[in-house]
């Protein structure tokens, strides 16, 4: 009974230093892993913002930042797994006879370029369906009326007029407005009665009747 208990007793006191050298093994293994991702643009590094970044073995991992920076906790020999949408991916071994307990890398990433195949949409099933369905359209007569009316010259004029502006009319206006206050800029801003192009246009808009329909108008 003694022998038994003595040989238990041996087993424990093994397996306990066995296993504290196995966790001061994986203790010594433990590394703070960190990088810069990048890509070869022109000749030069520029940093790839977020790039996956998975270990292997246990299946964590991280992401690189904007700057393309990363720092993962992982063990000496983990397999590192880079990857990121149209790049190729790309897999890195941590060494396992580093000394110290931080390693960095600059990991370039590839472009990945993809052919997919041509595809064409098409509205209907098969040529058939569609010539049954084009002869089967129903067509007005006045769509030509319709479409010349619409385009009218008179009508244009009235959208222009009422049709509020977009933002990017808005945009150049107030950058044109801008740019000609600038022009005169810690002056007094330049009068054009002596323009000749002013005049010019004034009596070509008189001579055909601009005002006077403008005055029809306001009535």
């Amino acid at each position: 009974m003694i022998r038994y208990l003595a040989g238990a007793l041996l087993f424990i006191l093994l397996y306990q230093s066995v296993d504290a050298q196995d966790n001061r093994n994986r203790r010594d293994s433990v590394i703070q892993f960190s990088g810069l991702v990048v890509v070869e643009e022109q000749g030069e590094l520029i940093p790839l913002p977020l790039t996956n970044i998975l270990l292997k073995r246990s299946g964590r991992g991280t992401f690189a930042d904007n700057e393309g920076f990363f720092s993962i906790v992982a063990f000496k020999g983990d397999v590192v797994v880079f990857s990121s949408i149209g790049f190729e991916t790309v897999e890195f071994v941590i060494p396992d006879t580093l000394s110290q307990n931080r390693y960095s890398i600059y990991q370039i990433m590839t472009r990945d370029t993809i052919n997919l195949p041509e595809t064409v949409v098409y509205p209907w099933p098969s040529r058939e369906h569609f010539k049954i369905e084009f002869l089967a359209l129903n067509v007005p007569e006045d769509l030509q009326d319709r479409a010349e009316s619409n385009l009218a010259v008179h009508v244009m004029e009235k959208m222009r007029k009422d049709l509020p502006t977009d933002g990017v009319e808005s945009g150049n206006y107030y950058l044109k407005r801008q740019a000609e206050s600038y022009y005169s800029f810690g002056q007094a801003k330049p009068m054009h009665i002596l323009n000749p192009i002013a005049w010019s246009k004034f009596f070509k808009a008189w001579k055909n009747g601009d005002f006077k329909r403008k005055s029809e108008d306001n009535r």
